[in-house]
């Protein structure tokens, strides 16, 4: 519930995992080529994390929003 003040959120998210074994892929020139990854390696999670955040944070809003108006003896 909020009273028109602003709504402070706070999310963490847990490192994402890399698969560790070893994997076959291409390189540059087309050749194939093994991999091995060691240790977590995906720092695009940080770009992806806010806007997930908000998009999640809008959806819950609007269903409590609908329930509001559509369920009338709904209790949050």
């Amino acid at each position: 519930m909020s009273d028109g003040s602003r709504i402070r959120l706070r999310a963490s998210f847990k490192p994402t995992p890399s698969i560790s074994g070893e994997q076959r892929t291409v390189n540059e020139a087309g050749e194939e080529i093994s991999i091995t990854i060691k240790g977590r390696h995906d720092p695009t999670v940080v770009e992806r994390a806010n806007v997930v955040v908000e998009a999640m944070t809008a959806f819950d809003s609007s269903g409590c929003y609908a329930g509001k108006i559509f369920l009338p003896d709904w209790t949050m």
